[in-house]
């Protein structure tokens, strides 16, 4: 199983953000942010917003948290496809041999 590093989030909030036409600093005051720092920061990977704030972007921008971390939720999928496989396979032969 591969290890995933998680330096930089791949997302896209930025092409959410200008399909609705707004600014970085239009993002900030609607999310009662101090200032655009925190929204460069999360669309450029660096960092996750916080779960209420995944939400609120996610009715700003119109869409699905899903949709805006796409890349994100296909490998932690894939991720723990395998790791669910290599913990439930031992279960499953031992309730066979039962």
């Amino acid at each position: 199983m591969k290890d995933i590093k998680y330096k930089k989030i791949s997302n896209c909030l930025r092409k959410y953000r200008k399909l609705r036409g707004l600014k970085q600093n239009d993002v900030a005051k609607i999310l009662k942010l101090r200032s655009t720092s925190m929204i460069s920061r999360w669309e450029n990977g660096t960092c996750l917003p916080n779960s209420l704030n995944i939400f609120k972007l996610s009715l700003l921008y119109r869409t699905l948290v899903d949709a805006l971390f796409i890349d994100l939720m296909r490998t932690l999928k894939e991720d723990l496809r395998e790791r669910e496989e290599k913990v439930l396979k031992p279960k499953d032969r031992t309730e066979n041999s039962k």
